[in-house]
């Protein structure tokens, strides 16, 4: 993964749109620490996949867990503390 720098990302926006068509994924840095990312649209495609299997891992985990009948309100806290 490379890496720039906040100020050199907005000057080569273009360019790194480009790269990041080409597979490569790019840090964007602000102050020293990385903030943000550039990654293709196909990455995000398996990114988002990726989050969905999680959390249809976590629902049925917590169907598996469960002891008897559990209101969707309590699901959804159970889930957001798991992470």
């Amino acid at each position: 993964m490379s890496t720039v720098n906040a100020t050199d990302g907005r000057k080569n926006f273009f360019d790194l749109i480009d790269r990041a068509n080409h597979q490569e994924r790019i840090a964007i840095e602000r102050h020293g620490k990385p903030v943000a990312a550039i990654v293709s649209y196909e990455d995000l495609g398996k990114l988002e996949a990726l989050e969905d299997a999680i959390a249809t891992a976590q629902l049925k985990q917590a169907m598996a867990e469960s002891t008897g009948f559990i209101t969707a309100v309590e699901l959804l806290a159970m889930r957001s503390t798991d992470g």
